[in-house]
This record gives C-alpha cells, structure tokens and sequence, in this order.
C-alpha cells in the first residue's frame, strides 16, 4: 500500500507545478496579445510590398538583377527561425522535422542552415548540418526592423557569395528558403517553406486574382528597372521582418495551448492523487476500527 505521507508530498509537488504552468500560461497570454497585434498591422503592408513588386517586375521584363537570376546548382540555404526556449508543446519540433523531411525529399542538395533561435542550433548543431549563421535572443525579447535589416544583409552577402571574417572560402547558395511557422491562432500554426532567393516574377504567396488579372498603372518618376533594384533588398527585409512577427506570435500561442493543457493534467493527476490518498485513509481507519473490535472481542 502506497504511503500516505507520499501521497501528499506528491500532491503538493503538482500543485506548485501547476502554478508554474498557470503562470506560463497567463505570461504567453499577454505576450501573445502584443505580438498577433503587430502580425495583423504588418500582413497589409507584406502583401502590398509583394503586389507591387510582382507588378514592377512585369513592368520591367529586360530588367536583371543577380536576385532575380535563377542558378542550375543544388546548393540550398534554409533559414530556420525556432524558438529560444522549450515549453512550448511541438512548436520546435515541428520546424525541425520539417527540415528534416526537407533533407530526406532532397538528398541530391547540398543544404547549409541560417539557424535563428537557440532551439534550432543546439538540435543541428550535433548533426552534420552545416550552419553558415546563428541569431540566438533574438525573438525572446521585443525586436524591431533592424533584426530583419541586419539579418536580410548577412543572407545578401552569403548569395552573393562574400565571406565572412571566419570563412576562408566563400561558398554561394544556388536558392535561399524561408522555414518558419505562420500564426493562424493560438491553437493552429502551419509551418512554411517558402522560397527567398532568387525573388521570381511572381513573388510572394498566391496573389488574388484581381490583382493577377489587372495590374495597375503606375506612373514612375523614375525608370521602373532603378526602383526595381532599390526595391529588391526592401523586399527581402520585408520578408524576413514578417516571418519574425509569424514565428514569435506562433511561438506563445502554441505556448500558451501547452501550458493550459499542462495546468489541466495536473488537474487531473491532483484529482487521482487526492482519491488515492482518501482510500489509503479509509482504508487505515478500517484496519483501525478492526484491531480495535477485535481486542474488544477477545477481552
């Protein structure tokens, strides 16, 4: 028979857990407030950014550029944007098994990782992936555009094919991928593999087909292949600063999901313990009651 000074050593062990685990969860809740806030105020400018590019491009088709040029190589970088903490459910294992497939349905690509988070370069780190950059507490606190800015530079440089100061050979990727988890709602993120560089005529998600069927007029003050160019980096930055805010919102809502149903379970487990420890009392009085009637008896 279990022992009932265990029984409640282990009762209140759970519930000290579960306070943690409420905690957690009214700390996400708020965090997660903030950051859908500037998920939802910066899609309409992504989407904009990507609409007018889309129609420059088709305004300027004897426009090149080395971003826009597509290479016949199989060299890939993937940019993988995790968490720097735990504690929140799947959230980092699904993008680092999406990786993972990523290599297994592409074994002829030779795959280099821009890691962000510090879940992600400690689980590729003990493999034999090579990472080219890491950003570690970068979306563990309140970031602005110049994370998306110095970032986006960096993944120019290594497409351009720049060393940096601790390459000895600089070796440019042939495409750059995007591998990040979109916030739908607290309980619903889609991890996405999205193509960065080269930017194709088409860039972006799936446009609506208004716009894909009537582009607008624009009247250029300047040639359209020069606002072209000034507008690819912007376009990165862009990108990279909206699948920050898509992966930190993402991030404490699925947080804020485990830690609910964490508080829930320890519920659950308070409740079973609880009953045990009343049957192991119960069943102690009756053997109480018993020696008790039965010294009765044989007086």
């Amino acid at each position: 028979m279990p022992n009932l000074q265990g029984v409640r050593r282990r009762i209140k062990a759970v519930k000290n857990m579960r306070q943690i685990t409420k905690s957690y969860k009214l700390v996400s809740a708020s965090k997660l407030r903030r950051a859908q806030e500037r998920v939802t105020a910066s899609r309409p400018y992504a989407r904009k950014m990507q609409e007018v590019l889309r129609n420059l491009a088709a305004a300027t088709t004897d426009f090149t550029s080395p971003l826009m040029e597509e290479r016949t190589g199989n060299r890939t970088l993937l940019v993988l944007m995790t968490a720097d903490k735990g504690l929140c459910g799947a959230f980092n294992a699904n993008l680092i098994r999406a990786v993972q497939q990523y290599l297994t349905d592409h074994p002829n690509e030779r795959v280099e990782l821009v890691v962000v988070g510090r879940k992600g370069r400690d689980f590729f780190r003990r493999r034999n992936i090579p990472i080219r950059r890491e950003y570690v507490n970068v979306t563990s606190k309140t970031f602005g555009y110049e994370v998306a800015v110095e970032i986006a530079q960096d993944l120019l440089n290594i497409y351009e094919g720049a060393a940096a100061e601790e390459e000895t050979v600089a070796v440019r990727p042939d495409r750059v991928c995007l591998v990040y988890a979109e916030f739908r709602s607290a309980i619903s993120q889609i991890v996405r593999i999205e193509q960065l560089l080269p930017v194709g005529r088409q860039a972006g998600r799936e446009a609506e087909p208004s716009a894909m069927s009537a582009p607008p007029d624009y009247i250029y003050e300047q040639p359209p292949a020069e606002i072209l160019g000034r507008l690819l980096p912007r376009f990165i930055e862009t990108c990279i600063f909206q699948a920050l805010l898509e992966s930190v919102a993402s991030e404490h809502g699925a947080r804020m999901a485990a830690m609910d149903a964490a508080s829930r379970n320890a519920g659950e487990v308070i409740a079973n313990l609880t009953l045990a420890m009343n049957r192991i009392r119960q069943a102690a009085i009756t053997n109480e009651i018993i020696e008790v009637v039965s010294g009765a008896a044989a007086l």
